[in-house]
């Protein structure tokens, strides 16, 4: 039977999303992560939040409404909606945009060092025939 959330007492309320957040809270790892949600919430609302998550961050990062709204092909009251977020209470989104980036800047550049012009993997990929005389740097064991 669905419940709608009016209807929940305020300490139902609050116990069903202390359960949300602390089940969220312990889980480590983007893996892990990914099978949570996955298992959690429909791909529908999976994607509906990361939309909104991309247009959080877009904003932050100074696009303007209209042009997120061609880019992504979403409804100005959609766009509002997260600025508005944004403006008032809800710091957890430009906290999670910031950790965000951090991380997706780290991902590019350890893509850069293992895939770039003038990595290993590039050279070898570029010059096949010389590594027949030169193998492969053998890798430092960690004690």
């Amino acid at each position: 039977m669905k419940r709608k959330s009016s209807d929940l007492g305020k300490e139902e309320k609050m116990k069903t999303l202390d359960i949300l957040y602390t089940a969220a809270g312990s889980v480590r790892g983007r893996s892990t992560m990914k099978l949570f949600l996955r298992d959690l919430l429909t791909e529908s609302e999976r994607i509906m939040l990361g939309r909104r998550i991309w247009i959080a961050r877009l904003l932050i990062q100074g696009e303007r409404a209209n042009d997120i709204a061609t880019k992504l092909r979403v409804g100005l009251a959609t766009i509002y909606r997260v600025e508005r977020w944004l403006q008032d209470q809800f710091p957890g989104f430009e906290e999670a945009i910031k950790s965000m980036d951090k991380e997706f800047k780290k991902r590019e550049n350890l893509f850069e060092a293992n895939y770039g012009p003038f990595s290993f993997r590039a050279l070898k990929r570029k010059y096949p025939l010389h590594f027949l005389l030169f193998p492969e740097p053998k890798k430092k064991k960690l004690d």
